[in-house]
């Protein structure tokens, strides 16, 4: 769905999105997930690699995270972005944040309808730092960085907070991500917030379509220069819950002002057991991945 999902999380995926979705969704489920994103046509370039298992209640949540990110950027840092593949030249840094993260999410109800939510992870976290002396592509470069060792292993405290309030068709959501901003060496997981609104007519026995928009209230840092995202993105239902179809794309708002455009399918192959799959694409110097899911729900 492009990442509209603040407000419509609900399976153990809300314990990413948003905690407090837990509230509205089933009585059990459980996700293995692994992804990939990246943009490598040009300098500066990045790759985030990610995996995990996330377990679901309507109360309590447990999640544990890996990911893998690795930035390069041009070797004279006041230097434009450079377009084409070939872009390599001699000194390249190269950048990487190698992490896990085990979460705990708690939620409550405050009224009929309206929910919060909060994750409280630990991270162990290695960053790595190193420089190509020799000319490659950056997609290249991103493949050495993948291979990059050293730097002390950290371990920090963070917090996810949410909120998640319903009404009829609507559901309005929002969420801040690493409250606490832990740091990795020279790396700081910035603080961010979301808000999101969904409207979903299945919920009062309509048919089972969900509409959603997500917006970032600040502006925050990613390898590639500053990010402000607004997402909006579509689901619907066929053959009684057994196929499901989604699509969706974001736009930031600053910066670089990349596109992406997402599109995705979850498929029932039995009652409670589904397969997840999307794919992400965008142009030359925007995010393009993919990502797959085992989920068991009921």
């Amino acid at each position: 769905m492009g990442g509209a999902f603040v407000a419509v999380a609900s399976d153990s995926s809300a314990t990413w999105w948003n905690p407090a979705g837990l509230a509205s969704g089933p009585f059990f489920d459980m996700a293995l997930m692994r992804g990939v994103v990246d943009t490598d046509d040009q300098l500066p370039a990045w790759r985030q690699r990610m995996s995990g298992l996330a377990l679901g209640t309507p109360a309590l949540g447990l999640s544990y995270y890996r990911f893998w990110l690795t930035d390069i950027q041009p070797p004279d840092p006041t230097a434009e972005e450079r377009p084409g593949r070939n872009t390599g030249e001699a000194g390249v840094p190269i950048h990487s944040l190698l992490a896990s993260q085990l979460g705990v999410t708690l939620v409550q109800t405050l009224l009929p309808g309206v929910h919060t939510g909060a994750t409280l992870k630990y991270l162990r976290g290695r960053f790595s730092a190193g420089q190509s002396d020799e000319p490659a592509s950056p997609g290249e470069l991103l493949d050495r960085g993948d291979g990059l060792s050293g730097g002390d292993t950290e371990g920090r405290f963070d917090l996810d907070l949410g909120v998640l309030a319903t009404a009829g068709v609507v559901r309005l959501g929002a969420r801040v991500r690493n409250a606490l901003e832990a740091t990795f060496g020279p790396v700081r997981m910035e603080r961010q917030t979301r808000l999101g609104v969904a409207v979903a007519p299945e919920a009062v026995g309509g048919v089972p379509l969900t509409v959603a928009i997500d917006a970032d209230v600040d502006a925050y840092t990613v390898a590639t220069g500053r990010r402000r995202v607004v997402a909006v993105g579509g689901e619907q239902w066929f053959l009684g819950r057994r196929l499901g179809v989604r699509a969706g794309g974001r736009l930031n708002t600053v910066g670089a002002r990349e596109r992406s455009a997402a599109a995705g399918a979850s498929v029932a192959v039995r009652t409670g057991w589904y397969i997840d799959g999307h794919v992400v694409r965008g142009g030359a110097a925007d995010e393009e991945g993919w990502g797959v899911a085992a989920r068991v729900s009921f």
